[in-house]
């Protein structure tokens, strides 16, 4: 079931998100949603904060970024993307060379910023089933993880950017959380003070 992905502007995105157990209510179901909501909006993550569940739980498929457009299959020591799901990750280690990529969020549509962020992680998760993993990523699958994470701590790649950036995009930002911006897929909106 497709879920409607929450604007910029709602307070869950700013939420610590809170710890789950093997019993949370309907948990397998939840994450088909959150993956089919994810590969609708073209998305390589989505956190449950995006979908207003103010709790630990992300998915991700960075596959998508190392497709080699011309069919060629990549050299045997290059990079893969993976297909993960981590639930109460803890986020390890951030090391490595500090590198600029430009990034974008389902929640903020249409503002993709640079961002500088470490090349290797150390993160310890459970996965869908709840075996314990404690896995070291890099590069781009390491990116999108980082993002992701940061969802569930309350940030927001546009936390990132300098104050000088964030005045620049205050308008569309604005725009954003008053839902005047056009996306091909479902997104559910601030509420919006009453007007006088």
């Amino acid at each position: 079931m497709l879920l409607p992905i929450i604007a910029y502007g709602d307070s869950v995105l700013r939420q610590v998100a809170r710890p789950i157990t093997p019993e949370y209510p309907d948990l397998n179901q939840l994450i088909a949603n959150m993956l089919e909501t994810m590969y609708a909006a073209h998305g390589v993550g989505l956190a449950a904060p995006q979908i207003g569940l103010s709790i630990r739980l992300f998915v991700i498929d960075s596959r998508p970024m190392f497709d080699d457009d011309d069919g060629n299959p990549p050299p045997p020591d290059a990079e893969q993307g993976v297909r993960r799901v981590f639930i109460n990750a803890e986020m390890l280690q951030n090391t490595g060379k500090v590198w600029a990529y430009t990034e974008g969020c389902l929640s903020i549509p249409q503002v993709r910023e640079d961002v500088k962020r470490p090349s290797d992680i150390v993160i310890r998760y459970y996965d869908e089933q709840f075996n314990l993993h404690e896995e070291a990523f890099s590069g781009m699958t390491a990116r999108v993880i980082q993002h992701e994470y940061d969802h569930i701590e309350g940030k927001l790649f546009i936390d990132y950017l300098s104050p000088l950036k964030k005045r620049l995009l205050q308008r569309r930002l604005e725009r954003i959380t008053q839902g005047d911006v056009s996306v091909k897929y479902k997104m559910r909106f601030p509420p919006q003070p009453r007007k006088r």
